[in-house]
Parts: C-alpha cells; structure tokens; sequence
C-alpha cells in the first residue's frame, strides 16, 4: 500500500497550512501539533505567557468543522464545572444530565496548571477512555475527541504541577518558545491589523480526522525499528540521571506518533528518523529525572533525551531518512 498522493493525506498539509496563517515562524511546532492530533493523541503545550500557546490550540480546532469548547482553569474551577452536572427537574421529580464542556470534539483546557489536582484529574477517565462517568453513569464523549492545553512553566506561581498519571494521557507536549526577529515582525504585521484567527474556517471534517487516524494505524513498522524503540526505552532506564524512565506505555505511544508523522511525510513504513525526531516531544514530559542540573528542567529532559539517541545505534539494514 502506498499513501503519496492520496487525498486523504493531503488533510496533514491543509491543517498544517491553515494553522500557519495564525502561528508564523514555527512551522516544526505547528507539524508536531498537527501530528498529534491526526494520532489521536491529547496536546499539552508549555511556555511562559505571551508566545501562543493559546492561538495555537484555537488554530487547530478551528481547523476542523466540528464542536470546539474552551475552558480556563483557574484555582475555584469544580470538576462537574468540565464533566458536568445532574439537575433535578421538579416539574418530571427526575435528575437531568446537563453536559460540560468536555462533551466536544475539540476542548481547549486553557492554563490547566491554574487549577487544583482535584479538578485535573476529572479529565483523566475522558481522555483515557473517551467517556465520562458522573454519580455511576456513564456517558460516551463525542468522535474524535481531543484535548489541547496549555501550561505556563510550573517555575510560575499560581500553578499546580499536574501528576505523572495525567501527564501520560498527553501523547506530546510542545514549548513553542520566542520567533526569530523576521517572524516576529511578520507577526506584527498581520496581527497588528486584523485577528487571523477571526477569519480562519475549517479545511477538513470529522470525519477526515478518524479517517487518518485509522490509516496511521496501517502503517508498517519493522521489527528492527520496534527493536530500536525498545532499545531507546531501555537507555532512559539506565541513564545516571533519570529517575523514572520511559513505560511501556511511553513506547507505545512513541511508535504511534512515528506512524502519523510517516503519514506526513507520504510514506506507509516508519523509519528511526521518526522515532528521532518525534523522541522529545512524546517522551520528555514522560521522564521523573533526578537532581536537577543547572540548568531548567526542561533544558534537562532535552539533553537526556539527545544523549540517549545519541547513544542508542541504529540497527543495520533500516532505512535512516525521510
């Protein structure tokens, strides 16, 4: 089976297209976020304040002619706020079911480190299982669905770091950081004038979205690059300065994002070129690292995470480029 020149593909360059229209000067970013979401995966992107992390998760669901919900964590945010809430109806003497805001295709959890562990984790079954249960019933969650949230650097006060067990349900986590000057200036100019994201329609729909990410899942993936996948799992294990190395799970998840990114690319095969380059984005918020050097912590997950491909050899006979 072949993917180059297959309609269905071209969803990735749309998206990817659409969402730069609103975010200049990241296209890398822009490609992982893309990725992710055409995976089926959950998007935790991180960064100070100000750099658009925000635009970014409005660009991608605004991407999609499907339902879109935003909520802003903040520190009195309830769960039954997010998973909703049974009312009782007087006039039936029953319990009705009014919906959160999680019943979307698309939920942007907007600073979800603002809020407390307790109304964290009422997205935990949701994004695991794509359903939500509230007082023992339980309710399916719309198709696809998608969480996109953004996070200021737990260095920040006001902030709640968000448990390992949450953390895992995210498939990558990004940090867009500052443009380069050229981009910074075109981002002046055309948000100086107009909002992009006001205009910016969808280019594809729901069903495009489940359509590819049925297709990442026919990808072929070799034994020898799952061998290398396990190999790149077993050196975070042993590395000196990681506590908690990567899972299964975490394996699992680096394979998944290496089929959609071939996907991206026009291919059915991965190749370890994938696996590089997906490596920090999927499994640098998966790693417990022990004391920190000095330098910031994700500074650290970085240089782990390069020394740990650097380390790890490609097995003969696989193809290495895109």
């Amino acid at each position: 089976m072949t993917f180059v020149d297959n309609p269905e593909t071209s969803v990735f360059a749309d998206v990817v297209t659409n969402v730069s229209k609103v975010i200049q000067g990241n296209e890398s970013a822009i490609r992982y976020a893309v990725t992710c979401f055409i995976a089926g995966g959950h998007l935790l992107i991180e960064d100070v304040p100000g750099v658009g992390k925000t635009s970014l998760g409005k660009a991608i669901a605004a991407s999609v002619n499907c339902t879109q919900r935003r909520i802003q964590f903040t520190s009195d945010l309830l769960p039954s706020d997010v998973t909703g809430v049974n009312v009782f109806d007087r006039s039936a003497s029953v319990f009705e079911f009014r919906p959160g805001p999680v019943f979307a295709n698309i939920l942007l959890a907007d600073e979800i480190n603002r809020t407390p562990p307790k109304t964290q984790s009422s997205l935990l079954e949701a994004m695991e299982e794509r359903q939500v249960t509230v007082d023992g019933v339980t309710y399916q969650l719309p198709r696809p669905f998608m969480v996109v949230a953004t996070q200021n650097p737990i260095e920040h006060e006001g902030t709640y770091p968000l448990p390992v067990s949450q953390l895992d349900r995210f498939l990558m986590r990004l940090r867009l950081g500052y443009p380069d000057p050229a981009a910074e200036v075109d981002l002046l100019e055309r948000h100086g004038v107009v909002e992009p994201l006001a205009d910016l329609g969808p280019v594809c729909e729901p069903d495009d979205v489940l359509d590819l990410a049925l297709r990442v899942r026919q990808v072929h993936c070799s034994d020898a690059v799952k061998r290398y996948i396990v190999d790149v799992a077993n050196a975070t294990r042993t590395h000196p300065s990681v506590l908690l190395g990567m899972s299964p799970r975490a394996a699992l998840a680096l394979q998944l994002s290496a089929r959609a990114w071939a996907v991206l690319h026009g291919r059915d095969y991965v190749v370890p070129d994938d696996v590089k380059t997906l490596a920090l984005p999927v499994v640098g918020h998966r790693l417990e690292l022990r004391a920190a050097r000095s330098m910031s912590a994700t500074d650290q997950v970085a240089t782990v995470v390069n020394e740990v491909l650097a380390k790890v050899p490609v097995l003969e006979g696989q193809p290495s480029g895109h």
